[in-house]
């Protein structure tokens, strides 16, 4: 009997210690899609100034039509990688399940709807001041938590929720440049529709990446979003000459494409950790591409760093952290 309880003892422990390891390795990939989700911001943000997309018509077009090259691509790189690592049959299966319908409904959330504000945020506001606002997606997540599932916001969460709001409202309240940039305030509102249509595609999401493989639910996602771009939006606001300019423009192609390539692997690694260390901590890790973005962008010379500016993506992150994990929990878990 005694060999058995210090047998089933150790087996515990070995399966902390696994589960332990596990959720490191979800953590891990939570900050690579903070990084590449950054990077991609901000390399995007490059294509976005160059022609076509900068004819003066083309303000509101020009966003989108990068989305639907974005999000176009993105699926492309992503079918690559799957049909070579042999789920391209898998794809397709998914598709006829609910979670893959559930995944598809994500997609529209997060794609046509989020970002699409997302990019119209970085054409009207500039990248460095669009980044940190959208990153309030875990504040999102925790009020929807709140509102549809009647989830208790707790004394922490208000904390986190108040301190992002902050953070965003000390970014958005001096505009670039004494206001010289237009459509400034609009795309500060852009960036708060990208917060909330993210925050209710990690919902979503979870949902359908229990069931399907995260490989295969990204690239439903990110094809349903390139669909829907091409099929419905860019044909509606009239941007499919610039859209075909854009395809035979090597220049901006080859960004938009190394953007795409970006946002792949942070969409890939994004679902990855939300399946291995928890939806919340995964949001929360991601929500951190607020700083690489700012950083990204500063490098590439598409903003100056202020001190509301840095003051306020900080204020973001600690909070939308704050939102996602409890404290108490990582340093009990530490102590464990």
């Amino acid at each position: 009997m005694e060999v058995e309880v210090l047998g089933s003892k150790e087996a515990i422990k070995a399966q902390k210690k696994a589960q332990a390891k596990f959720t490191k390795k979800g953590s891990v990939m939570g900050i690579v899609s903070a990084i590449t989700f950054g990077f991609y911001s901000a390399v995007l943000g490059v294509a976005l100034a160059m022609g076509p997309f900068t004819d003066e018509a083309s303000l509101l077009v020009a966003p989108l039509v990068g989305a639907a090259m974005n999000d176009s691509l993105a699926a492309l790189w992503l079918l690559i990688y799957n049909t070579i690592q042999g789920r391209s049959r898998e794809i397709w299966r998914s598709l006829k399940t609910l979670p893959g319908l559930i995944v598809c409904l994500a997609a529209l959330l997060g794609g046509p709807i989020a970002n699409a504000a997302y990019l119209l945020a970085i054409q009207f506001s500039g990248p460095a001041y669009a980044i940190p606002i959208s990153a309030l997606c875990p504040v999102v997540g925790a009020l929807l938590a709140r509102i549809f599932l009647k989830q208790k916001v707790t004394k922490r969460v208000m904390l986190g929720i108040v301190m992002c709001v902050t953070g965003a409202v000390i970014i958005g309240y001096t505009p670039p440049e004494g206001g010289s940039m237009p459509y400034f305030v609009l795309g500060l509102i852009c960036a708060f529709v990208a917060a909330f249509g993210w925050g209710a595609e990690g919902t979503l999401s979870a949902f359908g990446t229990a069931l399907i493989d995260p490989k295969v639910a990204i690239n439903i996602r990110q094809a349903t979003s390139g669909i829907v771009f091409i099929v419905v939006v860019v044909p509606i606001v009239g941007g499919l000459t610039m859209f075909g300019k854009a395809m035979v423009s090597p220049a901006p192609l080859v960004i938009i494409a190394v953007a795409a390539l970006a946002a792949a692997v942070s969409f890939l690694t994004w679902y990855k950790a939300n399946s291995m260390c928890g939806v919340a901590q995964g949001m929360a890790l991601n929500s951190t591409y607020v700083l690489w973005g700012i950083i990204f962008s500063y490098f590439l010379g598409q903003a100056e760093m202020t001190t509301t500016l840095i003051v306020g993506a900080i204020l973001v992150t600690l909070g939308a952290m704050l939102v996602a994990i409890d404290p108490r929990e990582m340093f009990s878990k530490k102590e464990a």
